[in-house]
């Protein structure tokens, strides 16, 4: 027999997605990454709708708010992010796996960008999101720069925590429209001044 408090989960539990509503919101969220990250801000959500191949109300029935939206795409972001440093760690030298990590950071900090009102909302809301990717994407960093250091492709003095640091600031350029060419380029020189001194270029 089910206890009381055993039906009210049940009754609680929600209903799992049909196999299309799950698609439709993950291409919904998908969209909204891309979208976020090249309109900033004054993204459109009917423009997300429109390109993901659903009509508004098929978006606001997944997403009741813009901040509901932007905390699972921000959450598919960090997640993203993540899973790019092992797939490419495992499919590159470190240096490369690095090097094109901190590429894919700049997308990572276009789409972040593109929600900072949103996010800001959500963190003064107490969001639980925040605390429930703390810490990955810098875990995810200190992972490549550790492997890069162990093989001697990149210097040994360097601090994935100074690293990230240097890499978080592209958030606060002018939000100019060769702001993300220009970040490229920057990393780009961390990364040369990453591989100088190492135990590979002095041979």
């Amino acid at each position: 027999m089910v206890s009381p408090p055993e039906k009210a989960r049940e009754a609680k539990a929600p209903r799992p997605l049909r196999a299309d509503a799950s698609r439709n919101r993950d291409k919904l969220a998908e969209i909204a990454g891309h979208v976020f990250a090249e309109r900033g801000g004054n993204a459109s959500l009917e423009e997300i709708a429109r390109q993901a191949g659903v009509g508004i109300g098929t978006l606001y029935r997944h997403f009741p708010t813009r901040e509901h939206l932007v905390e699972v795409v921000y959450r598919r972001e960090v997640e993203g992010l993540c899973a790019a440093a092992d797939e490419l760690a495992l499919h590159n030298a470190p240096d490369a796996a690095l090097a094109e990590w901190m590429q894919r950071f700049v997308d990572y900090i276009a789409a972040k960008r593109g929600m900072a009102n949103s996010l800001r909302i959500l963190f003064d809301g107490n969001s639980q999101v925040f605390a429930n990717t703390s810490g990955m994407v810098a875990g995810a960093l200190r992972k490549l720069v550790d492997a890069a250091v162990a093989d001697g492709s990149i210097r040994s003095d360097i601090n994935s925590a100074d690293l990230m640091q240097a890499l978080s600031g592209n958030y606060s350029a002018p939000d100019t429209p060769e702001w993300r060419e220009q970040s490229r380029r920057l990393v780009s020189l961390l990364m040369d001044g990453l591989r100088w001194g190492s135990k590979k270029a002095r041979l």
